[in-house]
């Protein structure tokens, strides 16, 4: 992991101000005029990015998620070049990729960059180990090496035994699988991934987010996965950011998003969520001592797990184990939790 000169750790992957327009006169210009979005918008043009900053960090799962049109998907576009943004920076390892060559850009996207879209994008003629093996073919990798490399990335997404298969003799799911492996084959640096898993049906999408936290788990990518689903959000970001009309409303963890929705677009992803399930203990105790004689659970229990004890008891320790910190955690603690921003008619009528 590259550090700064004062010894934090870098970004592997920094998007800054990034704008992507358009129109027939959409430019530079009109952001370096200072034109808000609502301005180029009213100016007869396309606001699909609008000064849109993130770091993603090393081994990091960060998701970008919205509604439909909100830009999300755009911006993982801009991030791998596929569309060319308007303005701003993106940097791979302190590099702006904008800058880079034509020649260097595919270099780049043959060697660091991974991609996996909603579309699976096999090539029907080829078998799951051909498809699995074409990139490599691109590097100019010999034949028996990129099979038997095929192969082991084959194996690591579990699809043993069904190397000599066709697209079309695959389920959906087998399918996606083939996609994520061939996007693996290069041992990509960053991973992008545009809603790999929405097209599939909601028992296959779930094994497939264990196959993807389970494949994390041993690769440790750098990660930007873009969903419009709040659920799947929850089970796989480190952090995450929710955008609106080309915009960044808020960056976060999970869990801060649920507890501090930054507004009504935010608090709206979470209205289904079953917080309880969320969340931790460690999330919303409270920095008192620990009273003598209360049974202690470490910060990371299930608060719908402390339910029962809280119920008949008036509070519970709290601890850390990595950084040694003790906190205190009561019924009401979790009721004021789950009542973060809801608000019912009979509320607003009051």
């Amino acid at each position: 992991m590259k550090t700064s000169p004062a010894g934090d750790p870098m970004p592997k992957l920094s998007c800054r101000n990034v704008w992507k327009l358009y129109g027939p006169a959409a430019d530079k210009s009109l952001i370096a005029q200072g034109m808000t979005p609502e301005q180029i918008r009213d100016a007869g043009h396309i606001v699909a990015s609008a000064d849109v900053s993130f770091d993603v960090m090393e081994g990091e799962i960060f998701v970008i998620m919205g509604l439909s049109g909100s830009g999300k998907s755009t911006i993982v576009r801009c991030l791998s070049r596929l569309v060319e943004a308007t303005s701003g920076e993106i940097l791979l390892d302190g590099e702006d990729l904008l800058k880079a060559s034509s020649k260097e850009l595919i270099d780049i996207r043959r060697h660091k960059m991974g991609m996996v879209f909603q579309s699976f994008g096999l090539m029907p003629h080829l078998n799951v180990l051909e498809n699995v093996a074409f990139p490599l073919k691109l590097q100019g990798m010999g034949a028996k090496e990129r099979l038997e490399h095929a192969q082991r990335v084959v194996n690591l997404v579990g699809l043993e035994g069904r190397e000599h298969s066709y697209p079309n003799q695959l389920s959906g799911g087998q399918q996606q699988r083939v996609g994520i492996a061939r996007s693996l084959a290069v041992e990509p640096e960053v991973w992008f991934l545009d809603e790999p898993f929405s097209a599939l049906d909601p028992l296959i999408r779930r094994q497939m987010q264990d196959e993807f936290l389970r494949l994390q788990s041993e690769l440790n990518k750098s990660i930007v996965f873009i969903t419009h689903d709040f659920l799947e959000a929850l089970r796989i970001a480190d952090r995450m950011a929710i955008m609106k009309d080309g915009e960044v409303v808020q960056i976060g963890r999970p869990v801060d998003l649920i507890l501090n929705p930054a507004n009504d677009y935010v608090r709206e992803f979470t209205n289904d969520v079953p917080w309880e399930l969320v969340l931790t203990a460690g999330d919303i105790s409270s920095d008192r001592p620990i009273p003598d004689g209360i049974k202690t659970v470490d910060a990371s229990a299930g608060v719908a797990s402390l339910l029962p004890y809280l119920a008949e008891n008036d509070g519970i320790g709290v601890e850390n184990k990595e950084s040694g910190e003790r906190s205190y955690l009561t019924g009401r603690d979790v009721i004021a939790a789950l009542a973060t921003g809801v608000q019912t008619s009979d509320t607003e009528e009051a």
